[in-house]
């Protein structure tokens, strides 16, 4: 094939002709070579890419649009999604796709979702290789046999230095993230931090798979040895990742899921984890990722001689390192697995309000899952200081959905019921007082408890019902220590544990007035007792 002819292939549903020079579909030892010659970084003592992303350490999810268009519009949760108008977004992407006719290109031709049957193949044009690496080891390697032919199904137009003009293109800022559905086009400008590339594409299949009467899920997955699945929802943070990663259980994948009638797949074909203060003996499985070449280490700071200092949040509280799933040495490589047995929402508490773990009825499982509660620590989203607050993500992925959050909470609660699944609601957050009083949940009570509501140990203690939220909480559990399960107790002041209590419910009651007159009965009555 000649030159021009490769260049139109790997280039067709970008609206683009041509470009300076265009690298599709190179590997990780090809991209390492350009990222080294374009200096776009350094590289650490292992050889992984060290980048920074400048002023974006995080999503900006106010200049996230979604397309105002026929078809579409009704269909969108306008409560939870910006729009731009098709016009502004012609012109947007007119202006970045003449912006990249100058530049040499990276592209990436990849899928996401690992079930065959509902996976999309993406196109991804980026003017950096980090960003191609970064885009190469979130999403799913096709075969090189599948590349000649390849179509996408969504193309991404990633500029991360073109500035947006919001006199021109009717944004807010010079960062701009638009989604047309009906053209399935993601055009990404102004902010080089790569995470918004890969949760444009989970917006997308939080469009797509609802409409098959799939669900979407913002949540890790792994697998025991029985086969039994095991989800982890939670937000940023709050521990999917590092929970997930378990000796014991390969990895599914560690953030986003499709689930439906053949089980749970992973959408993605890597991991993308909050590497600050990552210890090697916690977490040895990521802690070794990120030391390897291939990696792609966002705003974490190192030495001149390529040495990681994961403490260092100089750049970002907010660090991160990309690598391929298969560099976690216990992964399932289909991606796939059976029917959850178990659902776990997390939440970093930083009222040190909730119990370190309660098990859910179908109608709280409903509740908690509208309510994606947790407390949002520093860094994650930009604007935020160093005091964590309550913080309200709808089914814990409310940026990512396009669809009204009912279409989501009626999903998960018709498979909690067909595939009678076990429901935990886990405290990952703070004990013994709020942020600043108490300290951290220690992870080896998280997983101690969790080990036992994964085997079934912990289905056959004796519960309690808690006075504040109706949770049901084991009495006893061997090895944990009576005051932390009952976090009242953990607490010197009783009477400030009520107090916060009153006060977390508080919020609870305020958030869930949007979802009320959207459930059934059963979840509205858990609200009311929430109000009691």
């Amino acid at each position: 094939m000649n030159d021009a002819a490769h260049h139109h292939n790997v280039l067709s549903g970008t609206g683009l002709t041509a470009a300076r020079a265009i690298h599709a579909n190179l590997t990780a030892n090809q991209l390492t070579m350009h990222f080294a010659r374009r200096g776009e970084g350094k590289l650490s003592e292992d050889g992984a890419m060290i980048v920074e992303t400048g002023v974006h350490t995080g999503r900006s999810v106010k200049d996230k649009f979604t397309v105002d268009e026929p078809g579409v519009s009704e269909h969108i949760w306008w409560g939870g999604n910006n729009k731009i108008s098709m016009s502004n977004f012609e012109i947007l992407k007119g202006r970045v796709q003449a912006y990249l006719q100058g530049q040499e290109l990276f592209v990436q031709d990849l899928y996401a979702g690992a079930d065959p049957n509902h996976r999309i193949s993406v196109r991804l044009v980026t003017t950096g290789a980090w960003q191609a690496l970064f885009t190469r080891n979130m999403f799913i390697r096709p075969a090189p046999a599948d590349l000649p032919g390849f179509e996408p199904d969504y193309v991404i137009l990633h500029a991360p230095e073109f500035q947006a003009d919001p006199k021109i293109d009717g944004v807010r800022t010079s960062t701009a993230i638009a989604l047309s559905f009906t053209q399935k086009l993601i055009v990404c400008c102004g902010t080089l931090y790569a995470g918004e590339i890969k949760k444009s594409i989970f917006t997308v299949m939080n469009w797509l798979l609802p409409a098959k009467s799939m669900l979407p899920m913002h949540c890790s997955a792994n697998v025991g040895k029985d086969g039994d699945v095991a989800l982890f929802f939670g937000l940023s943070g709050t521990g999917k990742t590092t929970l997930s990663s378990d000796p014991k259980r390969p990895l599914i994948g560690d953030d986003e899921h499709g689930w439906g009638p053949d089980g749970v797949f992973n959408f993605e074909g890597g991991c993308y984890a909050k590497v600050i203060d990552l210890s090697q003996e916690a977490e040895p499985e990521i802690w070794a990722a990120s030391h390897r070449f291939g990696t792609v280490l966002e705003n974490v700071v190192a030495d001149e001689r390529g040495h990681l200092d994961l403490h260092d949040q100089t750049l970002t509280e907010n660090t991160r390192s990309c690598y391929p799933v298969e560099f976690i040495p216990n992964f399932i490589p289909e991606g796939r697995g059976g029917q959850p047995k178990n659902l776990m929402m997390l939440c970093a508490d930083a009222f040190g309000v909730m119990p370190p773990i309660a098990k859910l009825s179908p109608a709280q499982a409903m509740y908690h899952f509208l309510s994606g509660y947790t407390a949002k620590v520093a860094g994650t989203e930009k604007g935020l200081g160093n005091e964590p607050e309550a913080t309200f993500s709808t089914c814990f992925a409310s940026p990512f959905l396009p669809r009204p959050p009912e279409e989501y909470g009626k999903l998960l609660a018709k498979f909690i019921e067909r595939y009678n699944v076990d429901c935990w609601l886990v405290n990952t957050g703070w004990t013994g007082g709020r942020y600043g009083v108490g300290k951290r949940m220690s992870i080896k009570h998280t997983r101690a408890l969790l080990n036992a509501a994964l085997d079934g140990s912990l289905a056959k203690v004796e519960f309690r019902q808690e006075p504040y939220f109706g949770l049901m909480v084991p009495v006893e559990v061997p090895g944990i220590p009576a005051e932390v399960l009952d976090p009242r107790q953990s607490w010197v002041d009783k009477d400030e544990y009520d107090r916060f209590a009153k006060i977390l419910k508080g919020r609870f009651e305020a958030n869930f007035k949007e979802f009320e007159a959207g459930v059934d009965e059963s979840v509205r009555a858990v609200a009311i007792r929430e109000a009691m």
